[in-house]
């Protein structure tokens, strides 16, 4: 199945690409592969929360850092379609690093990833499976209590 038909039949609209809030692009080709930038939560040019992950008064909830890091996947998305020129380019997923600038106790970035994983598989399908790291920081740029950077495939 097509991936706009795909993002059109699961209700996603593709976000603008994010632009760069430092001396980088959001996406590299390079063979094969289409590397992303790291990704905030970015909707409409701002983040939807600040602040480290962790449960009690003052930090972003888990599960709502899921929501965020599925956001940042989808701003992967649209940066790498844009770095390729054609959105049906994109074949797959290889690899995904999500970073969760959490409190020292918070030990649940796997399921806060989790958000972007699962929306990129419900995306292409078993050529969404992926190698994945998920990384607790002390702090994010802009205060984002969550990153993540994929590495796509493309024909």
């Amino acid at each position: 199945m097509a991936i706009a038909a795909r993002l059109a039949e699961l209700g996603i609209e593709l976000p603008p690409v994010v632009p760069p809030v430092a001396a980088y692009v959001p996406a590299v080709v390079r063979g094969d592969l289409v590397y992303t930038s790291g990704q905030l939560p970015m909707v409409s040019g701002a983040l939807p929360a600040t602040g480290k992950v962790g449960e009690g008064h003052g930090l972003v909830p888990a599960s709502d850092a899921k929501d965020y890091a599925r956001q940042s996947a989808l701003n992967a998305l649209a940066a790498a379609a844009a770095a390729v020129g054609d959105l049906e380019r994109l074949t797959g997923v290889v690899k995904l690093t999500g970073f969760v600038a959490s409190v020292p106790e918070f030990t649940g970035q796997p399921g806060v990833i989790n958000g972007a994983s699962e929306v990129l598989g419900e995306i292409f399908g078993d050529a969404g499976r992926h190698a994945r790291s998920a990384v607790g920081v002390p702090v994010l740029p802009l205060d984002s209590p969550v990153e993540v950077e994929v590495i796509f495939s493309v024909a």
